[in-house]
């Protein structure tokens, strides 16, 4: 009795402390995100100022060392000129020219485009408002008055460097994906090196590539959780002269999490080298994950050098068993895909049946892809126009 009323408490107790430490990292990130909305004010205080200088780059540095100054008097660190100009940066990227609805983020419906013309001339003409009241205020010595900032998912950090990203629909797309996956900076920054909007924008056509800056990575069928090429730079593997396949797979276990990010969304590890009897006859599939978004298996054959029939041969064995003795009824259909280092296409076409919607074919490289070859990839082909002699 004794013993059960202690496990009783211990139980209270714990289930007590998740609740004020869950409250507790609710205050701490409420009051980021309140911050980042501060910065963000700031940024537009530094902007509508400076907009008033006579000679802009000069009145810029004198205003922003004094700003500097003061605050960091009153306030402490957070508010050097870097910083400073971080903020008039982040407001520049995110000021009324690209007004978008965060809260759709936090609902899982990424970013609502505010359509209706009146109700943009009305912002336009509040902004207008607001931004002629502040200016008066000051020139009459009553200071800004405050303008209400948009609500923000992100810590600062990420604002920082997604303000860098000139392209509008890609800064929107890894903005929604770092929100709904909770990267962070350095896996935003990861993702943004390894071109991820630009190598799922390969495989889409127009209308889906602009669906990525305002729902992000959506997979509902099993092309969707492809990429190819998949970027392996994590690995190290390119400054040594000569690996093999059992190489790659180890490298890719002793890295599992970052292999998992790579991987995408909904990807979860079951195991390596899984073995499986046929007709009496050992074989055994390199990596197998199940993803729980599509709710089936997903094989991986890793293959270091060029695609062979075989391979693609090989992986249908594999996903056929796994389709007839291993996934469950209600579950989805397997899918199979061979990594490899360069592949034809016409193995691809010959090899597999027409309308396969289950194995797949993917390069790896092992280092970061350059990000304007796969520009020139996404860009389509010129149009030819025949004009009679």
């Amino acid at each position: 009795m004794k013993k059960m009323k202690q496990k009783i408490s211990l139980l209270l107790i714990n289930s007590i402390k998740k609740i004020i430490d869950d409250a507790r990292q609710e205050v701490v990130r409420t009051a980021n995100l309140k911050m980042v909305a501060a910065y963000y004010m700031i940024g537009k205080l530094i902007v509508e100022n400076e907009q008033q200088g006579k000679s802009k780059a000069d009145y810029a540095a004198y205003t922003l060392a004094t700003i500097s100054q003061h605050l960091t008097i009153e306030y402490g660190r957070g508010f050097s000129v870097d910083n400073l100009e971080n903020m008039r940066r982040f407001y520049n990227a995110y000021s009324i020219s690209e007004t978008i609805s965060r809260k759709s983020i936090e609902a899982g419906k990424g970013f609502q485009p505010i359509d209706s013309p009146k109700k943009k001339k009305a912002v336009s003409a509040k902004n207008s408002i607001s931004e002629t009241i502040s200016r008066k205020s000051i020139e009459d010595g009553q200071g800004f008055q405050p303008i209400e900032a948009p609500v923000f998912s992100l810590g600062f950090s990420h604002y920082i460097f997604l303000s860098r990203i000139d392209n509008i629909p890609e800064r929107k797309f890894y903005e929604i994906e770092a929100t709904n996956e909770n990267w962070t900076v350095n896996e935003l920054k990861r993702q943004y090196d390894t071109s991820l909007y630009e190598r799922l924008a390969l495989s889409r056509n127009k209308k889906k590539v602009k669906e990525l800056s305002t729902k992000g990575h959506i997979i509902t069928k099993p092309i969707h959780a492809i990429k190819d090429p998949y970027v392996l730079e994590f690995l190290d593997l390119e400054e040594q002269d000569a690996y093999s396949e059992n190489d790659l797979e180890s490298a890719l276990i002793s890295k599992l999490e970052h292999f998992l990010n790579e991987l995408g969304k909904g990807f979860l590890f079951v195991g390596r080298q899984h073995r499986i009897m046929i007709d009496g006859e050992p074989y055994k599939v390199d990596l197998v994950f199940y993803h729980r978004i599509l709710r089936c298996f997903v094989l991986i054959d890793l293959k270091l050098g060029n695609l062979k029939a075989d391979h693609l041969g090989q992986m249908q064995l594999y996903v056929g068993y796994f389709d007839e003795e291993v996934k469950e009824a209600e579950e989805n259909k397997t899918i199979g895909i061979v990594l490899c280092k360069n592949k034809k296409e016409s193995i691809v076409k010959y090899t597999l049946p027409k309308g396969n919607k289950q194995i797949f074919t993917s390069k790896y490289k092992t280092y970061l892809p350059d990000k304007e070859d796969l520009l020139q990839l996404m860009e389509p082909e010129p149009e030819y126009i025949m004009i009679p002699k």
